[in-house]
């Protein structure tokens, strides 16, 4: 397995000093890519969506503030809370009923309520559904944020993304199946666990673009082209040789084509990642060119440009860290909140807008929300504050197969809890993969003796959903 190449170099030292950069970055996407594990399949019925778009608002975005209009909670501000919902997260402390500083609207002609946090947005009101009447299992962060992606509370189920990947492989080798894009502040608590594959293979997880500066390093090649084919060349007839004797190892076949992908993604990422060619009014769409808007503007152009491309799942991050520098407003939601819908409105508008434009919008399912809502109730006397709610928040799906224009369910008067068409996490997945043309209970990989699900043993179709 050492031995010496021709240039008395061993063969572990040549493949360590020829891939130990930009080639190494897609080795675990082409080692299952080897076995056929990320071939592009068919799904378990037709549908119109063939990729997604996942909207994380990390920290959880008050619903109360955003699409769920509750003008009760305005007529009862200032008043104390006496329902049966125990409040406060952690011990924080509970103020009274707060009403929404924001004003809201009604949008498009289906009338549908959004507040004037998303002006650019609610312009494309009538393709959005908002679910009204989502529900989770736990109040915080680490494990809504899991179950919301990995539809687990616990650490090491393979996420909604992984399990799109591999229900439905990729239509583009050249590429990662499965992009996430997080905030420069910090990604959301539980990391690369919100992405993983957990026990399924490692190709189905998702492969992080860089918050901060180029999203791929080295993705232009040290040496001219010529002089990497050769090199690459020689890595293959050394490691086709070393294969004839141990034909059994899958995962040496699969390094032998991982130097040929990430040639590939020299060209076919660079063109992807590169927005200076971009037309200023492109540029000014996105908000590329403004302090506020400029990193989910290039994440939104981006996404745009790998959907174009073939990419099957991408997720983007709005807010990173902790607390105030993400969507968990605990200190002063209205500034926390106009921060954050301020920075993300616009792109999101904007991919919308191209997606239309460019024929994507009728192949692809977009979804935004967090992990879970904010409550009514100020955190503290007189503090602008709210605490963490899991009982009733809201979500919106749009573009493929989805009935825009409406909203589906309903929290109480005052948005504590969801009373109508309740949709737990689970429903929503199974949703979501019922649009990709997946059924959620076929769906399934063996695990630890079980037929093991993004849903788990739960989840239905939420029908309403469907156009």
């Amino acid at each position: 397995m050492n031995s010496p190449t021709p240039t008395k170099r061993s063969r572990r030292d040549f493949v360590w000093q020829t891939g130990g950069g930009f080639a190494g970055l897609a080795l675990m996407d082409l080692e299952a890519r080897a076995g056929s594990l990320l071939a592009a399949r068919k799904p378990h019925f037709p549908a119109k969506a063939k990729r997604a778009v996942f909207l994380f608002m990390n920290g959880g975005p008050s619903q109360i503030d955003t699409f769920d209009y509750k003008p009760e909670l305005t007529q009862r501000n200032g008043q104390t809370y006496k329902g049966p919902l125990a409040v406060g997260s952690n011990n924080r402390p509970v103020g009274y009923l707060m009403q929404s500083p924001f004003e809201f609207r009604r949008r498009g002609q289906s009338g549908l309520w959004v507040s004037d946090l998303f002006p650019h947005t609610s312009k494309f009101a009538d393709d959005l559904c908002v679910i009204r009447s989502m529900y989770t299992d736990t109040a915080a962060h680490a494990s809504g944020c899991l179950q919301m992606n990995t539809g687990s509370i616990f650490i090491g189920k393979p996420s909604m993304g992984a399990w799109t990947t591999y229900g439905l492989g990729t239509d583009n080798e050249s590429l990662p199946a499965f992009v996430v894009m997080t905030d420069p502040r910090g990604g959301p608590i539980g990391s690369a666990s919100n992405w993983t594959a957990g026990f399924m293979p490692a190709a189905y997880q998702g492969t992080l673009f860089r918050s901060g500066g180029a999203p791929l390093l080295d993705l232009k090649a040290p040496v001219d082209d010529a002089t990497q084919r050769r090199s690459l060349g020689l890595l293959k007839e050394l490691n086709e040789q070393h294969l004839i004797d141990h034909k059994d190892e899958s995962e040496l076949a699969a390094r032998i084509q991982s130097y040929e992908l990430a040639y590939r993604m020299q060209t076919e990422a660079l063109g992807i990642v590169d927005l200076d060619r971009e037309t200023p009014e492109t540029r000014a769409r996105y908000g590329i060119d403004a302090k506020l808007t400029a990193d989910f503007g290039r994440k939104c152009l981006i996404t745009r440009r790998l959907l174009e491309k073939g990419v099957r799942f991408v997720q983007l991050y709005s807010g990173g860290g902790h607390i105030e520098d993400t969507w968990d407003g605990h200190e002063d939601c209205i500034t926390n909140h106009r921060l954050h819908a301020g920075e993300t409105d616009k792109p999101i508008a904007a991919l919308i807008e191209d997606l239309k434009a460019g024929g994507l919008w009728d192949e692809t399912v977009l979804l935004w929300g967090g992990e879970f809502g904010r409550t009514p109730t100020s955190e503290g006397i007189g503090k602008p504050g709210r605490d963490h709610d899991w009982h009733g928040f809201s979500m919106w799906l749009a573009g493929a197969g989805v009935k825009g224009g409406q909203a589906i369910g309903a929290t109480d008067d005052l948005g504590f809890a969801a009373v109508e068409d309740r949709v737990h996490v689970s429903d929503l997945h199974a949703t979501l993969l019922h649009l990709l043309g997946l059924d959620h209970t076929k769906l399934t990989w063996f695990h630890q003796g079980l037929n093991q699900r993004l849903t788990g043993v739960r989840g239905e179709v939420v029908r309403k959903v469907l156009a």
